[in-house]
């Protein structure tokens, strides 16, 4: 995976054959329980508004003793990751998250340098607006793939060729994208400091290898409860996973 980092001009194509298509598997790997009863937050407090960077390097929403652990592998120029962030994100915080029975953490899994920059720059502004800085470049996917194509090879590799500590930068503002991001409370200096730092780029990529290695993750989104991966990609099969472990 590190050859993220000096991708030639073939990943222009960003295929996406590394996102999951098995949003319509049977569901799995969750075992079924008893209703939870839902866990007050302390008082003046909501657990959606807890959130923490995690050891593995996700950031993570809610209780942080919660007894349902949902974990998505995710990456931003995945189609699944993108409609299932449309249909999901609100629905577990709301409905889930805020009962204090479930916390839901997300680790970036980097596939490609469009995703990589993207993700820096959602995680630029600390674990606090993590969640709706994802959401939001999600939903910028497809405009994000339209500037990358008009941008040809010839520039793309350019860019890739640059030194590392202005490689994500360059990347970045060929895709206006550090102006997507300062429209929403990432200022121009903090994005361009975020791209400047090549041990966070490195760190993304050392997380992604770690978890292919521990989890043998096959495309993206992959979902984890408790620690058990389960089969599908869409939000009603994970919505039903949830609720056999006791969210309801």
């Amino acid at each position: 995976m590190r050859k993220i980092l000096t991708l030639s001009a073939a990943a222009m194509a960003l295929s996406l054959a590394a996102c999951s298509d098995n949003e319509d598997a049977t569901a799995n790997g969750a075992v079924s329980s008893e209703p939870i009863a839902a866990i007050a937050a302390p008082s003046g407090q909501k657990w959606s508004e807890m959130v923490t960077e995690t050891e593995a390097g996700g950031y993570v929403m809610g209780n942080p003793d919660a007894p349902i652990k949902l974990v998505e592998f995710m990456s931003i120029t995945c189609s699944h990751c993108k409609d299932f962030g449309e249909q999901a994100f609100d629905a577990i915080r709301d409905e889930y998250v805020e009962s204090g029975r479930v916390s839901f953490e997300v680790r970036n899994y980097v596939r490609d340098p469009l995703d990589l920059t993207s993700a820096i720059l959602s995680r630029c502004g600390g674990p606090g607006p993590f969640f709706a800085l994802t959401k939001q470049a999600l939903s910028n996917q497809g405009p994000m793939f339209e500037k990358a194509q008009a941008m040809g090879e010839s520039t793309y590799s350019s860019v890739l060729q640059s030194p590392a500590d202005v490689r994500f930068v360059r990347l970045a503002e060929e895709l206006d994208l550090i102006s997507y991001f300062q429209q929403r409370g990432i200022s121009e200096d903090q994005a361009r400091a975020c791209l400047s730092d090549t041990a966070a780029a490195e760190k993304l990529i050392a997380d992604t290898e770690k978890a292919t290695e521990d989890y043998n993750i096959p495309g993206t989104p992959t979902f984890l409860i408790n620690g058990t991966m389960i089969q599908g990609t869409n939000w009603p099969i994970v919505e039903t996973k949830l609720q056999e472990a006791g969210a309801r």
